[in-house]
């Protein structure tokens, strides 16, 4: 039944909290950290350190850090990382369409006795 799915060490991170919010932030060019931190309310600067490194890891996004004073560093979508964005528009889309019957459904649950 899963033969054609990939082992359980696959780099797919776009199921967790924060990566798919990070991806969106990151769309329309780089960004530095604090320029992440803002949209992203709610998320600590360890949280988003963790999550930074694990995209980079993955080949999501790369680390630029320039030689200046005060030091900068960008963080920049890849071309793998660009290639989620086409699905998550489609998830977000979905999502759009079906949002009466999620909240119907949702609704009906927390009525059953």
């Amino acid at each position: 039944m899963f033969t054609g799915c990939p082992p359980v060490t696959a780099p797919i991170r776009i199921g967790d909290k924060w990566t798919a919010k990070i991806i969106r932030c990151l769309e329309r060019g780089p960004r530095r950290f604090t320029e992440l931190q803002t949209p992203l309310r709610g998320i600590t600067p360890k949280v988003l350190t963790e999550s930074l490194r694990a995209m980079e890891r993955d080949g999501l996004l790369t680390r630029t850090a320039y030689d200046e004073i005060p030091p900068r560093v960008e963080y920049e979508l890849t071309d793998l990382g660009r290639s989620l964005l086409e699905p998550m528009n489609a998830g977000c889309e979905w999502s759009r369409r079906h949002l009466p019957e999620l909240i119907a459904a949702r609704d009906a649950w927390h009525a059953a006795p």
